[in-house]
């Protein structure tokens, strides 16, 4: 980044300093970030995160009900066959295919988390997408096109130092950022200069939405569908931008700007999001892959269950209550209200209800895809356990529960049939930078979900792609591996 010329006298000085024109060095650093700038850390981590999202998008289209309503009412528009529907097959103009296939990428909530929420799904799709109304895309244009986008979304929401603000603020961060981060992908694949790529993000943030309403109560369809209207936004931003449209200036520094108008704060970290750029990627630090298809807020439970199950050899029998203690606003967002939360009665309320997937982690040992089936909803062992599962807040006599960021972290206590009271509080949790997965249960992940597929895929093409992604710098014309899903 720039040097800083003037004299400062304290951070509150630098911090204003660095607002100055923050909109301008954003897109100026997307614009002419390159593939040489990226560590290979970046680079291997944003190939897991094409085969992963790749993979929750695809499942979807059979597991989700909601998927085929999308795909049909897309279809039923009609219009140019620019990019291509995972999981059904067929073509739509590249926002449309974008608006099905971000939609699904949320469905099965298997896709990744980091900073901004779910960074994949508003950057990954995108980027197919335009890849195929392009034409030939090169690997290592699609990287840091992807590496660029995911960026910004991870320095937005660090940028925020509300604490849980996505909750206080009721903003899902997914579809809110995923305006600006969609759009700044598709706008380096269009090659848009510094100008361009500020109109790209100011017409994005004309069309921000995403309110947490969507998620209070019984979940609804607007949830998963939460980067299908980011990631048709962010096409739509990125192609009239490049068509010469001039788009809102200032969108993150400005009076009416995103971190005022939206997170209503005057005083964002700028330092978080606009120093080291091009050479510091925090994504890295703060990227996870999910192991189990439920709504983040579930895998910490889900870790403190699964542990004082294997540490204590626990059995369902064993069981007389499991305790949700404390958390997040999120946490007791997914416990509350608890009868519901006990008897889903879809997939995507059963992925986000911390009583039913904690018990059936207590049941099963493991949450996996066929849990939140029709038939895994109405599992009478699970349904029974989750009828033992309760919330309580966090009260003093609990002792701590935050991690190392001073986030609050939920406790699992488990009172058995024979008067012991076993409690854990989770440090982290699989998939997470201090726990990370690799690349043989991402691939396996990968085949699980492609099995899913509304129209089969060969064998032969999902471990092709597998192969592809792994080589994707070196890769000519990165829809090829599209052609092989479709």
């Amino acid at each position: 980044m720039d040097q800083i010329e003037t004299p400062l006298t304290g951070s509150a000085s630098r911090e204003e300093h660095l607002s100055v024109g923050a909109t301008n060095r954003i897109a100026g650093y997307l614009a002419g970030l390159s593939f040489t700038d990226l560590p290979t850390a970046l680079v291997e981590l944003t190939k897991q995160c094409v085969l992963d999202t790749l993979g929750v998008t695809i499942g979807a289209s059979s597991l989700a009900p909601e998927a085929k309503l999308v795909m049909e009412y897309v279809t039923d528009l009609g219009g140019k066959p620019e990019s291509s529907i995972l999981g059904f097959g067929g073509k739509a103009p590249a926002p449309w295919a974008t608006f099905v296939n971000g939609s699904l990428g949320h469905m099965l909530d298997y896709d990744d988390i980091g900073g901004g929420g779910h960074p994949s799904i508003t950057t990954v799709l995108v980027g197919f997408a335009v890849a195929e109304k392009c034409g030939a895309v090169s690997g290592r244009d699609f990287i840091t096109a992807l590496a660029g986008g995911m960026d910004l979304q991870t320095r937005l929401a660090a940028a925020i130092d509300i604490p849980d603000w996505t909750i206080v603020e009721g903003w899902f961060a997914t579809q809110l950022l995923g305006f600006l981060s969609g759009a700044a992908t598709a706008g380096r694949l269009f090659n848009l200069d510094e100008a361009a790529m500020a109109n790209a993000l100011g017409i994005g943030f004309n069309q921000m939405s995403g309110s947490r309403q969507m998620a209070v109560g019984a979940a609804t369809h607007m949830r998963s569908m939460q980067a299908g209207f980011s990631g048709q936004g962010a096409i739509l931003a990125a192609d009239l931008a490049r068509r010469g449209v001039v788009g809102s200036k200032d969108v993150l520094e400005g009076r009416y700007g995103l971190f005022r108008t939206y997170v209503r704060t005057d005083d964002p970290d700028w330092s978080a999001l606009v120093d080291g750029l091009g050479t510091k990627f925090p994504l890295l630090d703060l990227h996870g892959f999910k192991v189990w298809p439920a709504c983040g807020y579930t895998r910490p439970t889900n870790a403190a269950t699964r542990q004082l199950r294997q540490q204590y050899d626990l059995k369902p029998d064993d069981i007389e209550t499991i305790i949700v203690i404390g958390g997040s606003g999120g946490t007791k967002l997914l416990s509350e209200p608890i009868e519901l939360k006990r008897r889903p009665h879809l997939s995507i309320d059963g992925k986000y209800s911390i009583p039913f997937t904690t018990a059936v982690m207590m049941v099963n040992g493991n949450v996996t895809l066929r849990d939140y089936t029709d038939d895994g909803l109405r599992d009478p062992t699970v349904l029974a356990m989750a009828d033992r599962v309760s919330y309580r807040a966090r009260v003093p006599s609990d002792g701590p529960g935050f991690d190392s960021a001073g986030l609050p972290l939920p406790t699992i206590e488990i009172r058995t049939k024979d008067g012991r009271t076993l409690s854990h509080t989770p440090d982290g949790v699989p998939g997470d930078p201090r726990y990370p997965v690799d690349w043989p249960l991402l691939e396996a992940k990968f085949r699980d979900c492609a099995s899913f597929s509304l129209k089969p895929i060969p064998q032969a093409n999902i471990e092709r792609t597998i192969a592809l992604v792994h080589d994707l710098e070196n890769l000519a014309d990165v829809t090829e591996i599209v052609r092989l899903l479709v």
